[in-house]
């Protein structure tokens, strides 16, 4: 195996966490939410969307090349696709700032569960999507559809906790 082909398979398992040997997928999940206080939350929403199209593109194509060095058809390893919806499922949060507590890291549980609820359940269209497109392309959007209804559970749960309990997050 080459060197690329090695830091493929890094990338694509989000290493370590899709080489968990329970649960690869929520393990990779809650590395995403780990990652994005650093590495998503802080941009803008502009910034934020090309992140998320720039990870959905490599993510395939390194999804589709692990399919291939691995000889299996969407291996539970792979969990690049995990932070992809992930982080859409973060999409309107805010950034951590100087007046963020432990309730604004607490609250990043929320869009977590939704995510791994959507993920593991998938409603349509996310189980249908799987076929729609072909290799590691099928791998992603699933997850970008599971990540789009966790978004929108998020987004109402944002709104009720801030409504009916003012200051008690800043996210």
């Amino acid at each position: 195996m080459t060197f690329l082909d090695k830091a493929i398979l890094h990338f694509a398992r989000l290493d370590p966490s899709g080489l968990s040997p329970k649960a690869p997928g929520t393990a990779g999940s809650f590395f995403s939410v780990l990652l994005a206080p650093f590495l998503f939350l802080p941009f803008s929403l502009p910034v934020r969307l090309a992140l998320l199209a720039a990870i959905f593109v490599l993510g395939a194509l390194a999804a589709t090349r692990a399919e291939v060095l691995l000889g299996r058809k969407d291996p539970g390893c792979i969990v690049i696709d995990e932070l992809v919806g992930q982080w859409i499922a973060m999409l309107f949060l805010s950034s951590f700032s100087a007046d963020s507590t432990w309730r604004d890291a607490a609250f990043l549980l929320v869009p977590f569960t939704f995510f791994r609820i959507f993920d593991i359940w998938k409603p349509w269209p996310v189980h249908a999507s799987e076929s729609w497109l072909p290799n590691g392309w099928g791998i992603m959007i699933d997850d970008v559809f599971a990540g789009l209804w966790a978004l929108a559970c998020t987004a109402a749960a944002h709104y009720a906790l801030t409504h009916a309990f003012p200051g008690l997050i800043t996210l």
